[in-house]
């Protein structure tokens, strides 16, 4: 029995440093998890029941279980790697729809645009519509638009300035009103560009007059003193009146005592309705449109004149410059007009019991009926991990441990071949006496 035990034994040490050798030989695998030789007894069934006297009859590997512990995360600067800090695995699936599963993060785009790993396999996740709305359901395999952004026509825009309280009166006493090629007829001016239906971009200009008294054509009344005048041009075009006589687009009232917005002759916002006239710089005409402007961020403060902000929402064609991938696993595709929009996002599966996953080759395991069936979310959602973007999990290898492991290995596995030893010279022995 000395030699079953003394083999059983061999094969025991022998399995454990297999065991140890793949932990060592993975150690710098993205996503790679430690295993660890677990070893049960063996003993002989007798009919008669069991005897206090009974004596083992070696070992056995029970299991090689997996250790499922956070790895280091590594910077990488590649917005396509992606670590997962926390629980969960990503969700992989080939041609067949076959599901898989990994902690290694390292993706790249294939010829189609889907987000693949380096064997081939399908990132899963939920899909945005036209308008980068995340559409959760189902997950499926996850593809980057290959096409550009349409461009956006600007159907609403905002000034937000400073127009000084000391102010000259700049307005001409004769006609015409202003004369944009003579700054002393106007105070102030701004420029922001707007898009037509097509992406076109129109450069809108803003003109600011102090408003004159309208009995002395000179020095401000009390009720005018208050009062500015809002002229605009596209490309160069008066929006308002005609070349010869420009009228004001509105005409802006400010509070005497505050400074602060009161009203608008135009309304708030104010329609601005670009001139027929116009054309792009081929001699292409651009279609007129009319777009809203709200001048209500302005003021009159006793300081110099500055522009705070300006907004407006139209844009022109863009085509895809890049991604990012937030912690919550929003794909944000970045265009190069300046717009990002949502591209899809990833979903992640964790498992009540990970140490059943069947490992497979590719650094990618496979869901048992000892792991359970996945539960699905996205990152950051119950005990789901979040994701970082631009990094990699190394490895849970520790290599030092795995090194002093091996050793003890080795002298298991010379005491049990000293065992075997031992018993051959007893049995030597016996032959002897014959």
């Amino acid at each position: 029995m000395s030699f079953q035990q003394g083999l059983s034994g061999l094969a025991a040490s022998s399995s454990d440093l297999d065991v140890i050798g793949n932990n060592i030989a993975n150690a710098n695998t993205f996503g790679a998890k430690s295993s660890t030789a677990v070893f049960a007894d063996m003993y002989a069934n007798a009919i008669s029941g069991a005897g206090g006297s009974q004596v083992g009859i070696g070992a056995t590997m029970a299991t090689v279980a997996q250790q499922f512990t956070q790895g280091t995360i590594t910077s990488t600067g590649n917005p396509l790697d992606v670590a997962i800090n926390g629980s969960g695995f990503f969700e992989l699936a080939d041609k067949a729809g076959t599901l898989s599963y990994s902690r290694n993060g390292q993706f790249q785009l294939n010829s189609t645009g889907y987000i693949v790993n380096s064997g081939g396999l399908q990132l899963m996740g939920y899909p945005a519509n036209s308008n980068g709305v995340i559409q959760p359901g189902a997950a499926s395999p996850l593809q980057l638009p290959t096409a550009g952004i349409a461009p956006q026509v600007t159907s609403k825009s905002s000034l937000q300035l400073n127009l000084s309280s000391g102010a000259a009166i700049t307005a001409p006493t004769t006609s015409p009103a202003i004369n944009f090629s003579d700054a002393t007829t106007y105070n102030n001016a701004t420029s922001q560009s707007i898009y037509d239906a097509q992406g076109e971009a129109i450069d809108m200009t803003y003109y600011f007059q102090h408003a004159p008294d309208t009995t002395t054509g000179t020095a401000p009344s009390t009720t005018t003193t208050n009062t500015w005048n809002v002229f605009a041009t596209a490309n160069g075009t008066t929006v308002s009146g005609t070349t010869a006589a420009p009228t004001p687009l509105a005409q802006v009232q400010f509070d005497a005592t505050k400074g602060t917005w009161v009203s608008s002759s135009a309304g708030n916002p104010a329609t601005v309705t670009t001139p027929p006239s116009l054309t792009n710089a081929a001699g292409v005409p651009i279609p007129s449109f009319s777009f809203k402007v709200d001048l209500s961020g302005m003021t009159q403060y006793g300081s110099a004149f500055g522009v705070t902000n300006q907004t407006q929402d139209g844009y022109a064609p863009g085509q895809l410059a890049g991604i990012t991938i937030g912690q919550s696993g929003i794909i944000t595709a970045n265009y190069s007009n300046g717009q990002t929009q949502a591209a899809g996002q990833l979903e992640l599966a964790n498992f009540r019991n990970p140490q059943g996953l069947q490992a497979q080759s590719g650094n990618i395991w496979s869901a048992t009926a000892a792991s359970g069936n996945p539960i699905v979310g996205v990152a950051g959602q119950g005990n789901l991990g979040v994701l970082q973007s631009g990094a990699l999990e190394a490895s849970n290898v520790d290599l030092t441990g795995q090194l002093v492991g091996m050793i003890t290995a080795q002298r298991v596995y010379q005491a049990n071949a000293q065992t075997i030893k031992t018993q051959d010279a007893v049995m030597q022995t016996l032959v002897s006496l014959q």
